[in-house]
């Protein structure tokens, strides 16, 4: 895991940090400016001011001395500023903004070019002296009973911190409004501030963790009250818990790899127990994830299993009627079987013909009843051995 590099020496216990400035202007620095005189701006074009920039300010000893309006400015006020340190918060930059900070600052071009690309993993990694950090933050929308995530992008060098959010979450005004509040905090420089937005990050995990706890809970009544939609909503909640996993798995060996690196060049006592504390949240936060993806998944099998059950006895129910049908067009046929014989021995012998065989019969109703019986009968004996009567 990448240790957090240092270019301003660690202060003793109580003590000020020394301030830290960006090497001076290169060689060829035209002869006119004197030495005396802060470093010009590079030769890169002047970054326009754009809406992405939500905020950007210039903080010394941990409060705000100038509010800059464009990225531009807030380069030269930070050159003015010895002990200075910016904060820059962007929201969806454009590519000239991002570069403008990169030749600012040197930042290096793959991080740039995550941060502009987005849809990173959740990872630390250093670059010469700056760290880049990705996050993924989270927050329950109540009316659609989703998760939504968003992507941060965190650039820390020796007297800066960027902010690149693509996405609403999490509220970094809310952050910057709180380290402001709190000066002894931010004068500890930018590592300072990028705990603060680990901290609202893991904070914003917390009331995710309760909606989906709720939904759960709302799933598996459904589940047993046999609703029939309710295998969609696991399925979506599931692949919300796989997000949710890859947003903060990884933050747990990340944390413990930025302490390590606090930890070696003695960074504040204060600061690094409060890291701890984001850790253990962090920890807390990956279980009970762990904890939700299985439960779904045995939920899944349970309903799968009902509505199994419930098939088969629908399955059961249709075949029973079926077969109780079966039994009752086996009566009807056998008792039109039965009284079909007479009716055709009465049609046969009810014709009006004059040259009709057997009509000067003197026994000839009393055969014709005989057969009618005898017919009926055998019928009648013949199904019911089959069972059809």
């Amino acid at each position: 895991m990448p240790e957090r590099p240092r270019r301003r020496p660690s202060p003793p216990s109580g003590a000020k940090r020394p301030g830290w400035r960006r090497p001076a202007a290169p060689a060829d620095t035209p002869p006119s400016v004197p030495p005396s005189a802060p470093r010009p701006a590079p030769a890169a074009p002047t970054p326009p001011d754009h809406r992405s920039v939500i905020d950007s300010a210039v903080y010394r000893d941990g409060l705000r001395v100038a509010s800059p309006a464009t990225l531009a400015e807030t380069f030269r006020q930070l050159r003015e500023e010895p002990d200075g340190m910016a904060w820059i918060g962007l929201h969806r930059p454009t590519q000239p903004e991002l570069h403008s900070l990169a030749a600012e600052f040197d930042l290096h071009e793959l991080a740039v070019e995550d941060a502009l690309e987005a849809h990173q993993r959740p990872k630390l990694e250093r670059y010469g002296d700056t760290l880049f950090v990705v996050l993924r933050a989270a927050r329950y929308l109540d009316a659609q009973e989703e998760v939504e995530f968003a992507e941060l992008h965190v650039f820390v060098g020796p007297d800066f911190l960027i902010t690149v959010r693509h996405g609403s979450a999490p509220d970094l005004s809310a952050v910057r409004h709180r380290m402001e509040a709190n000066p002894e905090l931010l004068s500890l420089g930018p590592e300072a501030a990028l705990y603060a937005i680990l901290d609202a990050v893991v904070d914003g995990y917390a009331p995710v963790v309760e909606g989906v706890q709720t939904d759960i809970d709302e799933i598996e009544t459904e589940v047993f009250r046999g609703d029939p939609a309710v295998s969609r909503r696991i399925y979506e909640l599931s692949r919300e818990m796989v997000e949710f996993q890859r947003a903060t798995r990884p933050l747990v060996g990340m944390l413990h790899g930025l302490m390590a690196g606090l930890a070696k060049y003695g960074t504040d006592e204060e600061l690094q127990r409060y890291l701890r504390d984001v850790a253990d949240h962090v920890t807390h936060t990956s279980e009970r994830v762990d904890g939700f993806r299985q439960a779904l998944t045995e939920i899944l099998t349970v309903n799968a299993t009902l509505v199994s059950q419930q098939q088969n006895a629908e399955m059961r129910a249709l075949a029973e009627a079926g077969f109780e049908q079966n039994e009752e067009i086996k009566k009807i046929s056998s008792w039109a079987a039965i009284l079909f014989a007479p009716t055709l021995v009465g049609t046969i012998y009810g014709m009006n013909f004059e040259d009709m065989p057997e009509l000067k019969w003197a026994g000839g109703y009393p055969f014709a009843i005989l057969l009618m019986a005898v017919v009926c009968t055998s019928l009648y004996v013949i199904f019911k051995k089959r069972d059809w009567l």
